[in-house]
């Protein structure tokens, strides 16, 4: 199992291949210019920025519990009550 600290180690070529790999899918959401897919890795959310308009993907980061987004993943998935406190 990786941790986060190992994950965000990683260079982003090497972080999306793993979430690719080893993550689960959760949801995806349009959120101004990017589609951002969420992931599962281990025990943390990764949210994967793609850019429609340069066609690729842009940040890999960790979900934040005080990101606005969590409102439009909330939507649609059920998350651990400590990500919505």
């Amino acid at each position: 199992m990786i941790g986060k600290g190992e994950f965000l180690d990683m260079k982003m070529d090497d972080m999306v291949e793993t979430l690719y790999r080893d993550g689960t899918f959760m949801v995806s959401i349009r959120y101004y210019a990017y589609k951002i897919n969420l992931y599962l890795l281990s025990d943390f959310y990764v949210e994967v920025f793609y850019s429609h308009k340069y066609d690729k993907i842009e940040r890999v980061e960790l979900l934040q519990r005080k990101t606005k987004r969590i409102k439009f993943y909330a939507d649609q998935i059920r998350l651990p009550a400590n990500l919505l406190a």
